[in-house]
């Protein structure tokens, strides 16, 4: 074998073994905004629906943790793990989820800044959005309305889901920026993560669950469920719940993540710069 052989064998292996630079991470996820910007609004509008039906599998799996465990004070420790399980199902499908695209999607909109930009920004949001909440309301009557379940696991859902909409309007707000700053670094970190990105996923997923902080698609499972059951209104969903979960989840995928990513990124090529 040639010393020019060997040299470049060395190489590949050096490159195999590095973690990807940030920059190959951002422009990753920006080719993937991209992507998702130039798809049809009926194609968006299908995988979103299916991402709200998925994440009804987070309120499934955490139920039936929490049915089959005594209650003690540790039992939470390990019933949150439940409410991770939308999350691997939705990322790993590659299903549109409302929160993903706060980073995806704004990171070409920061480069453009342009009012055409802007309007497709919005116009996947909202597809997505109601996309996610039309299957969030389908799944959640599902639940409520079937047999699927025995009666343990509907006081379970009940439980569960009457938790999420205890906080008032500020702490639900605050709580939900936090949310959507650990989602949208969920997405920036599985390009680094490689192999190990199921368990990013579910580590992430499961801390989001575990501190009580609100998903407005997750959480609209659980809210949906007792708005079926005649547990709760749509006054106290809209005002109490959708609206201060969405502000903050925006707020903390797109100002927190988005647009600190984007800065970093912006200031490191400028400094490469000659």
């Amino acid at each position: 074998m040639s010393k020019k052989t060997e040299s470049q064998l060395k190489e590949q292996e050096i490159a195999q073994r590095t973690a990807p630079t940030g920059d190959v991470i951002y422009q990753a996820i920006y080719d993937e905004g991209e992507h998702e910007l130039k798809r049809s609004s009926s194609a968006l509008a299908m995988s979103g629906m299916a991402a709200g039906l998925s994440m009804g599998f987070s309120l499934i799996a955490e139920a039936l943790l929490r049915t089959h465990l005594p209650e003690t004070g540790w039992t939470p420790l390990v019933t949150k793990m439940g409410y991770s399980i939308g999350f691997l199902i939705v990322i790993l499908g590659r299903q549109q989820l409302f929160t993903k695209n706060t980073l995806t999607v704004i990171l070409p909109l920061l480069k453009c800044c342009d009012l055409e930009s802007l309007g497709n920004v919005a116009r996947l949001w909202t597809v997505v959005l109601f996309a996610n909440l039309a299957g969030a309301w389908l799944v959640a009557w599902v639940l409520s309305h079937t047999s699927l379940f025995d009666r343990d696991v509907h006081v379970a859902f009940s439980a569960i889901a009457s938790l999420s909409i205890q906080p008032g309007f500020g702490t639900t707000l605050i709580r939900g920026v936090l949310a959507g700053w650990l989602v949208a670094l969920m997405i920036w970190l599985l390009p680094f993560a490689e192999a190990a990105r199921i368990w990013v996923i579910l580590i992430l997923g499961y801390l989001v669950g575990l501190a009580g902080l609100p998903h407005i698609v997750a959480g609209s499972v659980e809210s949906f469920y007792l708005i079926w059951t005649g547990q709760l209104s749509w006054p106290h969903y809209l005002t109490g719940y959708l609206a201060p979960t969405l502000i903050g989840n925006v707020i903390g995928g797109v100002a927190v993540v988005a647009v600190g990513v984007h800065a970093e990124f912006m200031v490191a090529t400028s400094g490469d710069a000659p």
